[in-house]
């Protein structure tokens, strides 16, 4: 395949569309709140062999590097498995990197102890994805939601936090009055909500939202991912969005990183990644997501993804997207592609793109270099 041809493989997918109103763009220069560096979070598996080594390694993230500003939200998409989940528990560090570097607001908290992360907590919140399960069922809604501010010491006296918890149920949505209620009064979007005035109590700068919709109905995913938009014109979050549902991460991110079998194979702005797809991953992925117009849906081309995910204990050598790839050419079985810069505001780790002679003059440079037009 010739290299022109190679560059043009692929359709738009989904046309392209604006942001929606309330969803604005992050101030230009607004500074940086996390900086990820080649991150790597290894599993070892297996009874170990003599001397002490595992028999066996997942590589559930393996080189993964992105950046966040102020007022941003990330997308981070993907099949299950492709490390997604273990992404964002460990920038919150509830997992501890094999490799890499993560900076937040300007520190490097990688080897941070817990007593060291314990005044950082403060500034990085999550909300998970069950809001049956994340919410424990003994206990009442004004204890869920005001729990941070006792562990914290952010209230002196029971007013003052009854008044705290009253203030954040309101600004999600909820009445002052449900703080007295349990867990299991509420429906599937109440709790999320209930979840997401949690993660507000201590006021932080940046959220993991880990599939915080997948398990709601779709009239009730609107709602919650209106909440999230809100408060973040009026708060100034940043946002990690893990999610698998492309429709739902159109509406609320303004870049978009898609990850695979452990990597990140592109990151672009949201417009330019659903309208031009460079990626035959990304390619197959906004080929499967639904038009609402019956006749552009009938005639837009499909793209195919072959076979099975491979497993993270055994990837693929090369192109770990080479064994499914309709376009995989030699040299994707056996040079593992670059993630480099394409345009200016997009990293494609592709030979399609990048064919190997142009990846080897890269090699050289640092990766955060390579990819600066990108991770901002």
């Amino acid at each position: 395949m010739s290299e022109t041809t190679a560059r043009s493989v692929g359709p738009a997918a989904v046309p392209a569309a604006p942001l929606p109103s309330g969803v604005a763009s992050p101030a230009p220069g607004a500074e940086e709140v996390l900086r990820v560096d080649n991150l790597s979070v290894h599993f070892p598996v297996g009874s170990r062999l003599p001397f002490g080594r595992p028999r066996a390694t997942v590589k559930a993230v393996d080189g993964v590097s992105f950046s966040l500003r102020r007022g941003e939200t990330l997308g981070l998409v993907g099949e299950s498995g492709c490390g997604k989940s273990t992404t964002g528990l460990a920038v919150l560090r509830m997992l501890e990197p094999t490799g890499g570097r993560i900076e937040f607001e300007g520190q490097d908290i990688t080897r941070f102890d817990k007593k060291r992360m314990r005044p950082l907590r403060r500034g990085m919140q999550m909300v998970y994805q069950d809001p049956y399960g994340s919410l424990n069922p003994r206990m009442r809604v004004r204890d869920l939601v005001g729990e941070p501010l006792a562990v914290h010491r952010l209230v002196r006296n029971q007013a003052e936090y009854d008044e705290r918890v009253g203030a954040l149920l309101a600004t999600v949505g909820l009445l002052p009055h449900m703080a007295d209620r349990y867990p299991h009064e509420f429906s599937g979007g109440q709790r999320q909500r209930i979840g997401i005035a949690r993660a507000l109590a201590l006021e932080p700068s940046l959220i993991i939202c880990d599939e915080p919709v997948s398990a709601l109905d779709v009239s009730i995913q609107a709602q919650v991912v209106n909440v999230l938009v809100e408060l973040q014109q009026r708060l100034g979050l940043s946002y990690l969005f893990i999610a698998h549902d492309l429709a739902v991460v159109r509406h609320i991110s303004h870049r978009i990183a898609v990850m695979y079998l452990g990597r990140i194979v592109e990151i672009a702005s949201r417009d330019d990644l659903y309208a031009r797809p460079q990626h035959p991953y990304t390619q197959a992925l906004m080929s499967a997501v639904p038009v609402a117009d019956p006749e552009v849906e009938r005639r837009r081309p499909r793209v195919p993804v072959l076979g099975e995910v491979p497993s993270a204990l055994r990837p693929p050598s090369g192109c770990r997207f080479h064994p499914r790839c309709p376009h995989a050419m030699p040299v994707c079985k056996t040079v593992d592609p670059v993630l480099m810069a394409s345009g200016a505001d997009r990293a494609v780790a592709c030979h399609l793109v990048h064919p190997p002679g142009e990846q080897a003059v890269s090699s050289a440079a640092p990766l955060l270099q390579r990819n600066a037009a990108v991770l901002g």
